[in-house]
């Protein structure tokens, strides 16, 4: 008997139609996919995240960046150690406040975003294959639900939220828009 079918035959009562469950399934493939394209640059999704953000918004603080990921404070410090270590990002102090780091990719850091926009852009575009376009548009505005009705405490009708993502959302990471 394979492997395949031996998982076939085991029943997963309620799980298979929970969101976090399938959300999780989902997951790991996603990070499956973004360990292995991202594997010669040993970078991990939340380093890839940080950097991004500071490369966007040169200047920001610690707090700023961290809460913008929902990052917790001292999570964020060691990952912020990390980048550091390996010159890909620096902590400038805030003029006029001692206890205030402002952030900054170093030009190792810049150099190394611009490698990996063509693996971000591959990397997206296999997820992409799997859902489609249309698809892409749909999850990611029914993601932001989620996440929406999560950070406000408020739910949110799904219905009218897919044409709002789609007029406003950012191009896609490698579209000819970026």
């Amino acid at each position: 008997m394979s492997e395949r079918t031996k998982t076939a035959d085991i029943d997963l009562g309620p799980l298979p139609e929970l969101i976090g469950y399938v959300l999780r399934r989902a997951q790991l493939v996603v990070f499956q996919d973004f360990f292995s394209a991202f594997a010669p640059f040993d970078i991990s999704p939340a380093q890839f995240s940080v950097l991004t953000v500071i490369e966007r918004n040169p200047g920001l603080t610690q707090t700023q960046v961290a809460a913008a990921l929902g990052i917790k404070r001292t999570n964020f410090v060691g990952l912020l150690n990390e980048l550091e270590k390996r010159t890909l990002a620096e902590r400038r102090q805030v003029s006029g406040d001692k206890r205030s780091y402002a952030l900054y990719l170093t030009p190792d850091g810049a150099s190394l975003m611009r490698k990996l926009r063509p693996v971000l852009k591959a990397h997206e575009s296999r997820m992409v294959a799997k859902v489609g376009e249309a698809g892409r548009d749909q999850l990611v505005a029914l993601l932001h639900d989620v996440a929406h009705a999560s950070a406000t405490n408020e739910p949110r009708n799904g219905a009218g939220t897919i044409k709002a993502a789609k007029a406003s959302r950012a191009p896609r990471p490698g579209s000819a828009e970026t």
